[in-house]
């Protein structure tokens, strides 16, 4: 994967989250009680709706700070090397997902 290709894909992908959170912004609302026209277990079930939301816009967030750490290494002419241990991430771990920032063997644990 190039670094032009690797650029493209995480300028992609961050359009891809933005818009995400666009769409979910109505789920993520606060619940309000409204008695007299939704019942208990509607109310449980949108709390539970907005939990999963605000759960779902964690990740985006941290894909998000991902996405910028790997742009920022493109930038330095880091991108594609262990922050770790500096070695050579492998092609197929970049292609897979371009905003890794470790080698598969300082990203396993142990």
């Amino acid at each position: 994967m190039t670094e032009e290709e690797a650029r493209d894909a995480l300028l992609a992908r961050r359009d891809q989250l933005d818009e995400e959170d666009r769409i979910s912004s109505e789920g993520r609302a606060p619940v309000t009680l409204q008695q007299d026209s939704v019942g208990r277990l509607s109310r449980m079930d949108a709390m539970q709706q907005q939990a999963m939301a605000l759960a779902a816009e964690k990740r985006r967030k941290a894909e998000r700070a991902r996405i910028a750490a790997a742009l920022a290494r493109l930038e330095e002419g880091e991108w594609g090397w262990c922050v770790a241990c500096g070695e050579e991430i492998a092609e197929q771990r970049l292609r897979h997902d371009p905003s890794v920032a470790r080698c598969v063997t300082c990203a396993s644990p142990g």
